[in-house]
C-alpha cells in the first residue's frame, strides 16, 4: 500500500518562492512478533503490506498476507523536494 501526501511550504516575508514536498509513505515487513515465550523472537516473513480492501474501509488496515493489523508492518517514507 502507498500513500502520498503534499505539503506547500511557502517562505515567510514577502518572498514568492514556494516549496512543495510530495511525501509517500510505504509499509514494509512485518514485525509482529509470534513468539509464545518471553525474550523469544518469531517473525512469520510477510514481506510487504498487501491492503485487504479499499482505501477507507477496514480492510485496508489488515495485511492479506498475513493477517495483521498495518501498525505491525514497518513504515517506509519518502520525502521528495521539487
Amino acid at each position: 500500500m502507498k500513500r502520498v501526501h503534499l505539503v506547500r511550504e511557502e517562505h515567510p516575508t514577502g518572498s514568492t518562492d514556494s516549496t512543495v514536498r510530495v511525501k509517500t509513505v510505504r509499509y514494509g515487513i512485518c514485525l509482529k512478533n509470534y513468539s509464545i515465550q518471553p525474550g523469544g523472537y518469531v517473525f512469520d516473513g510477510c514481506q510487504e503490506f498487501i491492503a485487504n480492501g479499499e482505501e477507507g474501509t477496514h480492510g485496508a488496515r489488515t495485511c492479506a498476507a498475513c493477517g495483521c493489523h498495518r501498525d505491525h508492518h514497518k513504515r517506509i517514507e519518502r520525502v521528495i523536494e521539487a
